[in-house]
């Protein structure tokens, strides 16, 4: 009895020495979304969770936690404990173009977070209501240079990357456009269904449900090659305008994170992103899967940040 004492003794002495021990593998993961549920980013996020559950024997949860654009939660990430507990999933806005609109941003994306893995690409599209004649991107063009009183169009926020590929097709056409920004698709598309509204400008996936509904018309996406969601819609450059602008989704952990943390992680999210079920349920929403390693996903936010930064400087843009 006396030995069994000492035994149990020294096991409260361990876990007492080392807390963490103590949890080890078993500790929750929260992946942080900074945008309210819903949408095929939500959707992406939830799908990496449930593989992630069962891959890592870990508990995963998804929190949303929308606020400032979607800063508030990218924020609360960059001061989480660097342990691979606590993760972003993320559009592209905060980490490469956020830098180029706010002067005064509370994170660096480059400094404050370790890339994990890039999880989809997806690319935009423009569309227009029942009350604009055109039906091709052309004639869009056309009708608004004819019609500069009903140059207007509307994206889901401003500073956001919908918002900077409307600037670039503006510059590139010549037109003076004049910017709407919603708080999000919904009213936008409501806006454009009802004629208020000329054109939006947002991600493909969210205009495909109206689209093939007759009720907008999607004239042109953005991406190198058709959407796999809308693959009867021509390209801009297929329209003769040279512009392109392709979006993503990524996973990210605060800075200083282990490498070995990251490589784990990263095998988890590529593993999730790479399974059939994956691509059969959002390659027909316009998100191609990708799963790249944490090396080349830093490379791609660098290189977008760059990209993008003289588009967002042009107009002026600064953010209320």
């Amino acid at each position: 009895m006396c030995l069994i004492r000492i035994a149990l003794a020294a096991a409260l002495g361990l876990l007492v020495a080392d807390p963490g021990n103590a949890q080890g593998s078993e500790s929750t993961i929260r992946i942080v979304i900074p945008y309210s549920a819903g949408g095929v980013g939500d959707m992406a996020a939830r799908m990496i969770a449930d593989s992630m559950r069962t891959r890592l024997n870990r508990t995963v949860i998804v929190e949303n936690k929308p606020g400032a654009a979607g800063r508030l939660g990218v924020q609360s990430v960059k001061d989480a404990p660097a342990d691979g507990t606590v993760l972003l999933f993320t559009p592209i806005a905060p980490m490469a173009l956020f830098p180029h609109v706010y002067d005064n941003l509370a994170y660096d994306p480059a400094r404050d977070f370790q890339p994990i893995s890039q999880v989809g690409t997806f690319d935009l599209g423009v569309a227009v209501g029942a009350n604009v004649p055109a039906k091709d991107l052309k004639e869009l063009v056309e009708w608004l240079k004819s019609h500069p009183d009903q140059a207007a169009y509307g994206t889901p926020a401003a500073g956001s990357l919908p918002h900077f590929f409307a600037v670039l097709f503006s510059r590139h056409t010549g037109i003076d456009l004049r910017h709407v920004a919603y708080k999000g698709n919904p009213q936008a598309i409501t806006d454009l269904i009802g004629g208020h509204l000329p054109m939006h400008f947002t991600s493909t996936q969210d205009l495909v449900e109206a689209h093939r509904a007759g009720r907008i018309r999607v004239l042109a996406t953005s991406g190198r090659a058709r959407s796999t969601a809308l693959p009867e819609v021509p390209t801009f450059v297929e329209s003769g305008y040279d512009i392109r602008g392709e979006g993503w989704h990524g996973i990210y952990a605060p800075a200083k994170t282990p490498a070995d943390v990251v490589a784990q992680l990263n095998r988890a999210v590529v593993e999730a992103v790479r399974m059939d079920e994956f691509s059969k349920r959002l390659t027909p929403l316009g998100v191609q899967p990708t799963g790249t390693s944490a090396e080349e996903f830093s490379r791609i936010q660098k290189s977008d940040s760059d990209l993008w930064g003289p588009v967002v400087k042009a107009p002026g843009f600064k953010p209320e």
